[in-house]
């Protein structure tokens, strides 16, 4: 009888090759294979498990919307996606409007055409961005491996240097649509900007009136310990796009449009069948509802240290640094045995990212516990040993991205005050204790809910958001 994993191989396409353990269960930050193994996901889907698996907030949601109402297309109106829209609005503090899609390279084509619908069609994207493999979107993206096989690609497209100002105020002229970056770039080795960079960008494209479009694909939705990663520089973008993060496991994706941005689609410029399914936003209202009720921006924060802290604290050779914000972590490493690393983390019971040779990428569940984070700073030494041989036969990594000089508020992570054991224990299950409520406390930018954390079932209906003025967006 064939293995789960056999049955792969035979039957996808190769796209991805094979990958080396099935999985078929999952608890909160813990996950099974198929021989009956538990292992901590520190991988989390690649950033996208915000609550861990099976969390009762979203599985009640989901299995409410399922049975109420499943997919209607956008020529009806649902409140699950109105509601929704609602709320990311209010999260930004800003009045706007948002377009849904299915994912992340979707929600990245969407602001690729509002580009064009200013009436230009230069764009600036930086080397070593990810956007996505959409025709469109991989136009956007720095990595040539990615994209040279798909060639020639739609656009008028100018790659510069992440971080680099100069090269941004050069690229950008007054023909420019759009510039396109990333707060952090998780795929190119969770790479961090210089301090400043963001708020660069937008003095740039403000002046040569380009829109100014922040990829938060991977770091939105909490990951970094803000709402959006953006929100810590203090800066407002004309449009910024979601996916991963959001839905909790279901997929979906979202493009918020600001100020003359979000006027410029008209009724058949753009669109998509599943956009804004009521199920997969019956999820997202349950994770932005669950992020803001338990307090895990400031958990993201408080484990993210804990993390940061532990890691450099072990004083290995192999280690050459730690960066990232939040849960949005990349181990780098003194050798390109990044693979190495993972497997003998694996053996360990640890599943982690080997996202470039030299760089280890770590983006658990927002709810990974203290405990949790503790077993693997214990487990690390011994699989950094086993690593080791390889590395001795090994040159420098040259995957290992260096973060360009000086460092931003966001590249380590932020805790003020906090330190070892001061982490809450957050599991993935908890029981199901209290009313539904009605009403989703939505904080001030970068901050978490007074109330204390509380075990909840978001309903799909609307929750009762307040609309911040254009005032209330700070750092």
């Amino acid at each position: 009888m064939s293995t789960l994993v056999e049955r792969w191989a035979q039957s996808m396409m190769d796209n991805y090759g094979t990958p080396p353990l099935a999985l078929v269960a999952g608890s909160g930050a813990v996950v099974v294979d198929d021989a009956g193994r538990e292992y901590v996901d520190l991988v989390g889907g690649i950033a996208v498990n915000a609550l861990g698996h099976a969390h009762p907030a979203v599985v009640a949601a989901v299995s409410k919307q399922v049975a109420t109402l499943g997919h209607v297309s956008n020529l009806y109106v649902a409140e699950p996606p109105v509601a929704l829209a609602e709320l990311l609005l209010a999260l930004a503090g800003r009045p706007g409007r948002v377009f849904f899609a299915n994912s992340g390279a979707e929600a990245n084509e969407a602001a690729f055409k509002l580009s064009r619908l200013t009436g230009r069609s230069h764009v600036v994207a930086t080397r070593g961005g990810f956007h996505g493999r959409t025709m469109g979107a991989l136009a956007l993206t720095g990595q040539p491996a990615k994209a040279d096989p798909f060639r020639p690609l739609p656009g008028e497209v100018t790659h510069v240097d992440y971080g680099d100002v100069a090269a941004l105020e050069a690229a950008v002229t007054d023909a420019t649509a759009m510039v396109i970056l990333e707060p952090v770039q998780g795929e190119n080795g969770v790479v961090v900007p210089p301090a400043g960079y963001l708020a660069a960008a937008r003095r740039i494209t403000a002046r040569h009136g380009a829109l100014l479009v922040l990829d938060e694909v991977q770091t939105g939705v909490g990951r970094t310990g803000h709402w959006f990663a953006h929100q810590a520089e203090g800066i407002e973008p004309d449009v910024v796009t979601l996916a991963k993060g959001l839905g909790g496991g279901l997929p979906i994706g979202a493009c918020l449009a600001f100020g003359r941005a979000a006027e410029l689609l008209a009724p058949g410029s753009h669109g998509t069948t599943f956009g804004g399914n009521p199920v997969s936003c019956a999820a997202a209202l349950a994770v932005v509802s669950t992020i803001a009720s338990e307090g895990l921006l400031d958990h993201v924060k408080r484990v993210g240290e804990r993390l940061r802290r532990g890691i450099d604290s072990l004083g290995h050779p192999l280690i050459d640094g730690v960066r990232g914000a939040g849960l949005l972590l990349g181990v780098v490493l003194a050798a390109p045995v990044a693979k190495v690393l993972a497997e003998a983390l694996r053996e360990a019971g640890f599943l982690v990212n080997p996202v470039q040779p030299g760089v280890v990428r770590l983006a658990p569940p927002l709810i990974l516990t203290a405990a949790q984070a503790d077993d693997f700073l214990a487990a690390l030494p011994a699989a950094l040993d086993a690593a080791s041989p390889a590395a001795a036969g090994s040159v420098p990594s040259a995957g290992s991205v260096a973060p360009a000089a000086g460092a931003s508020p966001i590249t380590a992570t932020r805790a003020p005050g906090s330190g070892p054991g001061s982490a809450p224990d957050l599991g993935g299950k908890r029981p199901l204790e209290g009313p539904e409520p009605t009403k989703i406390s939505t904080p001030s930018t970068g901050s978490t809910p007074s109330t204390a954390p509380t075990s909840i079932v978001p309903t799909p209906t609307a929750p009762t958001v307040a609309m911040p003025s254009t005032t209330e967006a700070g750092a």
